[in-house]
Order: C-alpha cells, then structure tokens, then sequence
C-alpha cells in the first residue's frame, strides 16, 4: 500500500513483534529522577498500604528530595535518619524500582535478619513488582530464589545482616542499608555488617548507598553516620500565618495542663505554635505546608559533598496528627523504656540520659574569684590525677575540703614524666594566709606504657600510685590489688582499681551544684579545652543481653576524654585519704613530709593502712 505526500511516495510495512521487542531494547531508558518515576509508574498495592493505587508525590513530598538525591550524579551515598511513620522504607522501594526498568545494575538490599528480609520480599518487594507492569515483564520470576531475583541486566541480592557471608559475597553498585541501629556489631572474627557490605561496591565508580534507620544512641550506626555526613539537611515549612519557612520542632507543640484532665483530654487540644509569630497551627494546615516545604543545609561546608544526611521528626509525618504525638509523650514521659521509645521512634533522636548530662558552659560557670595555682582557704589537701598517653602526660590538681568541697588548682599536657614529677612536688599556696600544700596522693593511669608507670610510681612511692579502670562495675568505689609483675621495679606495689563510672556520676551531680559547700568548681580563667574534654561523656541507656544499663560513653567518636579520666583519679585519691569525713574529722591532715632526692620510697602500704576505714 503506497500513498502519496508533497510529491513523495511512502510504503507502510507490518512491523513483527519480535522487532518491536528488538527495537524497544535499544531504546535508551527515560530520563527520570526516582520521584518521577514512581509518580508515572508505581503501583501501591492494597496489601500494603491504606491507600492502594498509584503513587502521588504530594502524599509525602518530603520524600521527593531524599529519593532523587540517589540520581546526583555527584552524590554517592544518603543517610536519611526517621522516626516511624514517614515513608523511609516506601523510598528505598521506589528506589529499587527505578534502578530495575531505568538503570539496570548489580544490587543488594541489607535488613536487620534474614527473617525480615524474606518478609519484606514476600510482603513488600513482591506485591510492588506484581502491582507495577514496567517491573512485572522485567522480571524472572522462574530464574529467582528468595535471596536473589533476577531482572533484565541485573540482579538484586536480598540479605540479612546476620549472614556475614551473604554479605561478602559478590560485587554490587547500589547498596540499601535499612533499619541499621538494629544490625548486629563486629565480631571477633568478622567486621561490622556495614563495612562488609560497603566492601562489595569498591569496584564500582559510580556506586549508589542508601542508608536509613530510627536512631537508638548516639554511638548507634545512624547518629555516627549523620555526624559524618558532608551535608545535614533539615525540611523546613512555610507558616501558614506569617509565611516565614520554619522547622517543626517537639517544644512548639502545645496542650493544656489543667487538673482534672486526663491525658488523652489533654493531648486532643494540642496544637502547634510558630516560633517566629506564635500563630496556631493544626493538623489541617499540615497538607499543605509540606507541599510548600524545602530541603535546607543545616551543617556542612564541603564544596563537594559526597554524603548527604537528611533528618525528620514524626511532626512532618501527614500518617499522623499532633494529638497522637502529645498523647505518646504524656503517657511516656515518666517511664524511661517508654521514653526511650517516643525519643527514639517519635522525635528521630537519641536516647540520653538529660539527668546526668553535662556540657563545657557548665563548667565554665564553676570558676571561682581564684586564679590558677591558688589554694581556696577551706583546702584541706591536695590530690591529683595523672592520665599518661603514648606521647604525653595530662594531669589535673584539685583542691579538696569538708563535704568533698573541691576546686581545680592547675592542669595541664606535659611530654616527660620529669615534668610530671615537677608539677607533683611544687608547694601551693593559700593567698590569704600563705600556708603551703603539696599534693597528698596522685592516681596514675597504667594503662598505657605500663611497665614506665610503675617505675615512675615505684621511685616517687611517697606520693604516687598506678591505677586502672575496673572492666566491670563493682560493689565499692574503689579497691586495692597488688603490681604481679615479678620483673617490675613496683612488684607487690598497691595497684589501685577504680569503678570510674561511680566517679563520674560524682562529678557530674557536683558539677551541677551552684559554687559553694558541697560543689566541684575551677579556678578562675579555666580553658575551654579542658572544660570540653571534662565533658566529653555522657551516660546513656545500653542493651545488655536481655538487660537495659547505663554507661558512659564519648558523646563523639572524634572527642578527647584524658582531663575527665584525670578528675576521676584525683577524686579517688581524695576519697581514699578520707575526704568524705573532713567534716567529722575536723582534723587537719599533717603535710606529707618532704623527702630527700636520695632516700628510700616509703611503702604504698602506708597510705592504705592510713585509712583502713574507708577500705
């Protein structure tokens, strides 16, 4: 059949469906973002969701942004830290669906356990492809185990993070990482299961890195993840009132306190109050507000950001209404368990415990009128605390009085143990009435350069002892072993072992109490390094076993800690010369006599036999 246009003929033949077939597959792939692509080709499945039909990007358009940072060419890998309720595992699935029909490619997506991987496949992967025609003809059913499914030009390996050798197994490009708070730690034999399976995408220039999870503690995989990220971005929303792009943040909601109200009354009345006008807004406003929101850098100054972090509290989530959220803060805030649970699955941050919380300003409001080196006039001893690392020695002097009264007379970073010996031996004096000190007893961390701690404690006996942290708490403060090393020059010396948390949730009370009886304060010009390394950790809830304990962690993995491990000591060199009972006492303690360069050490036994009361 031939026709005729503007003088040229055309032959129209019938195209076979074998060359359609041959012909669509050299067609290049759309050019679509993964927001894009689910909004053409998604299928939500009745099974799965509560609102089953095609996906629409305006439902949760704050996943808009996280989906389609994956496609930045520039971009290798997404950290997206959530509470429950917004979407996160509904962005990895789009994710996967894109790279299946638009940018085939060898993938592996890592759960908690293989028992949740084959139910998210079977409950989750399944239904999408079934209920999405692009990804239903790409796919080999016959050719796929529940492990491994096979699609045109690739496969995608479903695993547990249990399985280490699932995880070793074979090269991918894209990697999804989900719920990785719940993923087990390092073994002695293998590495974590987020480094196994980084390893896998080593080959791959081009690698893509989805990792997301409800964050646990501050140590937990996520937190560290976001705190290392180059970019952290936050999703701010315009007010409906005062059209300001705002943050929504836990303290601006709302609800009434009234006697007589039960929670439930309470919570139905909470409402959400702009910071920036203090106009009231409500669930109602919240559709469009999200429609109207933008992904903003919060932190981050690398001009080429590789790794991107998004956060978001359950207040952005449209699933559920402000009521729900004070209703689960009201009836959680005075169970810890519970909320733990609201802090970590609600609010998208990690648990602490606020009670024993310190920070450097905290101390900086301890300075006292006294200047460094200066003995306050209610000083009854001297101690000190020495922590020796591989290529220095810090070391701190406080002050000690009745009620453990205490202030810092001086501290400081030193490179020899001479120096140490130096600082150690100076008298200190009280201005007012130019009595002199010296330091009564120094802890010293053997830890490390063991053997040099001990020589050092065994030559400068009269004043110095080693210590170390305890591996476990213990029932006492503190207790006394003996230096086993029969080649040591401190063998059968007293080797002090400390339970350095019981000290350190000394400190942090004492820390808190406004300067004066009973309070732990610093001399007046105190620098801030110390100030932040004297805080560098915070006590926070740990699973142990089937057991929830508190432990004090670094607040950051980057974070020095050696002022704090000096405090610990001095205050138990202060306890085991008596301290807690000065005030009973009412005795001065005689001065430690001076000892001449070229006599014998006393006998550490002195100092405990001293002060067998307290042991």
């Amino acid at each position: 059949m031939a026709r005729k246009s503007r003088g040229i003929r055309f032959r129209k033949y019938l195209v076979a469906p074998y060359q359609k077939q041959a012909l669509s597959a050299l067609q290049p792939p759309e050019d679509m973002t993964t927001s894009e692509w689910a909004e053409k080709y998604r299928v939500l499945d009745a099974k799965t969701s509560d609102n089953p039909g095609p996906w629409r990007n305006e439902k949760t358009p704050y996943l808009v942004g996280i989906m389609d940072e994956l496609c930045n060419y520039e971009t290798e890998e997404v950290i997206f830290v959530k509470p429950t309720q917004v979407g996160g595992t509904e962005s990895i699935l789009n994710s996967m669906g894109r790279i299946i029909q638009q940018d085939p490619s060898p993938t592996m997506v890592v759960y908690p356990s293989d028992t949740l991987g084959e139910s998210v496949k079977k409950n989750r992967i399944d239904p999408m492809i079934q209920a999405s025609p692009e990804l239903k003809k790409r796919y080999h059913e016959s050719e796929s185990s529940l492990s491994e499914l096979q699609f045109d030009g690739m496969y995608m390996v479903i695993v547990g993070s249990n399985s280490p050798s699932q995880l070793a197994s074979r090269p991918i490009r894209n990697l999804f990482l989900d719920e990785v708070d719940k993923y087990p730690g390092a073994s002695k034999k293998e590495s974590d299961p987020i480094s196994l399976a980084r390893e896998r995408t080593k080959t791959f220039r081009n690698r893509k890195i989805f990792m997301t999870s409800t964050p646990t503690l501050k140590t937990g995989h996520i937190w560290k993840a976001m705190e290392d990220a180059d970019e952290i971005r936050h999703y701010f929303v315009p007010c409906p009132h005062c059209g300001k792009m705002i943050e929504l943040k836990w303290k601006q909601v709302k609800f009434p306190d009234e006697d007589g109200m039960t929670y439930a009354d309470r919570a139905e009345f909470a409402v959400y109050v702009c910071q920036e006008c203090e106009g009231v807004i409500t669930d109602r406003h919240k559709p469009d507000m999200l429609r109207r929101g933008e992904w903003r850098t919060v932190s981050g100054s690398t001009q080429f950001p590789r790794k991107i972090a998004f956060w978001l509290n359950t207040l952005y989530s449209p699933f559920v209404r402000f009521s729900e959220m004070a209703l689960a803060f009201l009836t959680s805030k005075d169970d810890p368990d519970l909320f733990q649970n609201f802090t970590n699955s609600w609010l998208a941050e990690p648990w602490e415990d606020t009670k024993l919380k310190t920070n450097a300003d905290l101390v900086m409001e301890r300075q006292t009128d006294l200047p460094e080196f200066a003995v306050p006039p209610w000083a009854k001893i001297l101690t000190a605390g020495i922590d020796v690392q591989e290529t220095s020695v810090y070391y701190t002097i406080r002050a000690w009085g009745n009620y453990l009264t205490s202030q810092k007379i001086t501290s400081g970073q030193v490179y020899s143990f001479a120096e140490v010996e130096r600082l150690m031996n100076l008298q200190y004096v009280k201005p007012d009435t130019g009595e002199q000190l010296v330091v009564s007893l120094a802890l010293m961390d053997s830890g490390d350069n063991t053997d040099l701690v001990y020589d050092f404690c065994a030559d400068n006996a009269d004043w110095a002892l080693p210590s170390k942290g305890a591996s476990h708490p213990m029932d006492t403060h503190f207790r006394i072993s003996k230096v086993n090393k029969t080649d040591s020059k401190a063998y059968g010396m007293q080797l002090v072992i400390i339970d350095t948390g019981k000290y350190k949730d000394m400190i942090a009370g004492r820390m808190r109490k406004k300067n004066g009886t009973g309070s732990w304060m610093v001399h007046r010009g105190c620098d801030r390094e110390y100030a932040d390394q004297v805080t560098a950790e915070h006590k926070v809830n740990v699973r142990s076993g089937q057991r929830t304990v508190q432990q004090w962690v670094l607040k950051s993995t980057h974070a020095d800690n050696h002022y704090l491990d000096c405090e610990v000591y001095a205050m138990c060199a202060a306890d085991m010369l008596g301290a807690r009972t000065f005030h009973l006492q009412e005795v001065e303690l005689p001065p430690r006599a001076e000892t001449p360069k070229d006599a014998e050490p006393t006998p550490e036994e002195n100092w405990i036999s001293q002060n067998d009361n307290w042991l």
